[in-house]
């Protein structure tokens, strides 16, 4: 299809159009120059920016769940709403189930709602390298609010706060979390706690590890903790307030417009580093590497003046 005509079809947020331009970014289309320009045009013409919210945590916490359950929420207060749902990849493949969607089919058919599953494609720290671009499609076809929910993570993968202008943190009883979220740095990223499946035993318990935890770090904002039974729809109301408390905060004290900054400035050295990466792809096999090699390995050259050296002779 014509980028032209996609573009016209994602400015009037036709679903098929927006998959087919997420497609697109996805795969890495020689088109997303063109693209990526076309997407800040559309997103400048819109009267307020999209809100990015990133729900992450371990496996079976419930973040699909809870993600449709905030769907929901947000459509009731009246939002257009958009779903990035990343999988795992295959590390033997590079394929993925995509199955996260499989648990938001109750919102399949409305047309106020856009979700899309993306592959990690073997991309560290919870996200796709293409959700940054996915995301702008998202605003770009009119979602006001937009939600991303990580792969399953484990201590270190915590990409989703410097790409979310809230994040929630989804705890579950039962699971040692309480003690994960200390050794995790997870205090550091979390704007909302979440202890879903709250109608279990322990669900008191790890509240109030929680709060503990809490108690001994200095924030200007205290994250809330929200117990919710997600698969019944439970407390997807006090989420969604806890996310309203958190974004008028960061708009009062500027900490809305730092956040939106330094994430384009990530974008911009994440781009910037990937063309460097291409241009020293071809490097492999060439001779003036093999011959760098050669006087490292004879301890003549040491490896940072051989880089230097390499540096310079690719201008």
């Amino acid at each position: 299809m014509d980028l032209d005509v996609l573009v016209e079809g994602v400015r009037r947020g036709r679903p098929r159009a927006v998959a087919r331009l997420i497609t697109l970014v996805e795969n890495g289309s020689p088109l997303l120059r063109e693209i990526s320009a076309e997407l800040v045009r559309l997103c400048a013409a819109r009267p307020r920016r999209a809100r990015i919210i990133g729900l992450t945590g371990s496996p079976g916490v419930g973040k699909s769940t809870s993600t449709a359950m905030l769907v929901r929420t947000f459509r009731e207060r009246g939002r257009t709403v958009g779903v990035l749902a990343v999988d795992p990849s295959s590390p033997f493949t590079g394929g993925a189930l995509l199955g996260d969607r499989v648990r938001m089919q109750d919102h399949a058919t409305d047309p106020g709602v856009f979700i899309r599953s993306m592959a990690s494609r073997g991309h560290l720290g919870g996200l796709s390298w293409a959700a940054p671009q996915a995301l702008r499609v998202l605003e770009a076809a009119g979602c006001e609010v937009i939600l991303v929910e990580t792969v399953g993570v484990g201590q270190a993968e915590v990409d989703i706060a410097s790409l979310a202008d809230s994040t929630v943190v989804l705890l579950a009883p039962g699971m040692g979390d309480g003690v994960q979220a200390a050794k995790a740095g997870i205090l550091e990223i979390a704007d909302v706690f979440v202890v879903n499946k709250a109608d279990r035993d322990g669900a008191q318990a790890t509240v109030r590890e929680l709060r503990n935890m809490l108690a001994l770090v200095e924030r200007a904002w205290r994250p809330p903790i929200v117990p919710t039974v997600a698969y019944r729809g439970e407390g997807g109301g006090d989420v969604a307030d806890a996310l309203d408390a958190h974004l008028a905060h960061l708009e009062e004290s500027g900490g809305l417009e730092r956040r939106r900054r330094a994430r384009a400035r990530d974008e911009i050295e994440a781009v910037a580093l990937a063309a460097l990466r291409s241009r020293f792809a071809h490097l492999h096999g060439d001779r003036r590497l093999d011959a760098l090699a050669a006087r490292v390995l004879d301890a003549e050259l040491d490896p940072y003046t051989a880089a230097d050296e390499l540096l310079a002779s690719l201008g």
